[in-house]
């Protein structure tokens, strides 16, 4: 990555959910398929069928394309919805409202986007979780905006330097399709070992 280059929005997810994750995704290219993952992409698919409408007094438009020139930002939107003049993002997720907040910080910077591209403030926004049918509203609150920033910073120099980060161990592993490519607790055992000696 060069300092002109834009980086995904989808990015910011997944380096809020593992930074090691999101380097192997998008600085080694490396992808392995599970069933969350062909989850969420069946859903996507479904989902970013390019189209607009109304649905009673909600405008809606799908699959359009988001980009930000002040974040170097660019992404797929799956759901964009104004109502009484008010725009705000909806994205979707194969599962249930989630202990991180990963998924806000997309809806973020689809909104920082769409701030952008329109002019107008975009002060709200939501998560549709497939699972439960259900939407999360997601406010975009100025703390939501400093951390998506600072998301965004971190992403561009994980993609500047390739600079790998460490794998560590949490409960997000457990559904990490990439789980046997870093292996956390093998990196963990051989690091107390070194110490040791």
């Amino acid at each position: 990555m060069n300092e002109t280059e834009y980086i995904p929005i989808a990015s910011l997810n997944q380096y809020a959910y593992c930074p090691h994750r999101c380097w192997r995704m998008f600085c080694t290219g490396e992808f392995i398929d599970n069933q969350y993952t062909i989850e969420g992409t069946s859903l996507h698919e479904r989902v970013h069928t390019l189209g607009e409408g109304h649905r009673e007094s909600t405008w809606q438009v799908r699959a359009i394309w988001l980009k930000s020139d002040k974040y170097k930002l660019i992404g797929k939107s799956d759901l964009i919805e104004s109502e009484n003049g008010e725009l705000y993002p909806v994205e979707y997720k194969r599962g249930r409202k989630g202990e991180w907040d990963n998924d806000e910080l997309q809806v973020c910077a689809q909104a920082l986007c769409l701030e952008e591209i329109t002019g107008q403030t975009v002060t709200t926004g939501y998560v549709y979780y497939a699972h439960s049918h259900q939407r999360q509203f997601v406010e975009i609150t100025e703390e939501l905006r400093q951390s998506t920033v600072a998301t965004i910073e971190a992403v561009q120099m994980l993609l500047l330097t390739g600079t790998m980060p460490k794998a560590i161990k949490t409960k997000r592993c457990t559904g990490c399709s990439l789980y046997t490519r870093c292996l956390p607790e093998v990196v963990d055992k051989v690091g107390r070992y070194q110490e040791a000696s």
